[in-house]
């Protein structure tokens, strides 16, 4: 049984720092791409970033670029998201999510093209 949990959401002031871990189990994952979606109360889930199954390409929404970062680590079957400089804005739950395709040429960005997802956690980013 495939398992994603999501750690390390909270509470943290604008200009704070953040990082999410995604413990992933039930198969392996070296092989999917890893991604992380967020939806804010009241909006629709987003993209937020995902990496290649490779770990050598990851890409991210344009409000995030140069403020979170994405990793993974295969032999551990973990994926996290650094997150810096955190604004109000970014407050959402935050979900790791596995591509259903194996070894997928590039990325996608659609939560349609992901067929496993964690439980979220929250992050909430006060002014």
């Amino acid at each position: 049984q495939v398992q994603l949990v999501e750690s390390g959401g909270g509470l943290v002031q604008a200009g704070g720092s953040l990082r999410l871990s995604c413990a992933a189990s039930g198969r392996t994952f070296s092989s999917y791409a890893m991604g992380w979606f967020r939806q804010a109360p009241g909006k629709e889930r987003e993209f937020v970033a995902a990496i290649k199954w490779n770990a050598g390409y990851s890409t991210y929404v344009d409000s995030v670029k140069g403020r979170f970062t994405i990793s993974r680590d295969n032999a551990k079957n973990m994926v996290y998201l650094q997150m810096n400089r955190l604004k109000p804005e970014d407050t959402a739950v935050y979900y790791c999510a596995v591509d259903r395709v194996s070894l997928r040429v590039g990325i996608s960005r659609r939560d349609l093209d992901y067929d496993y997802w964690g439980q979220g956690t929250q992050v909430t980013v006060s002014s």
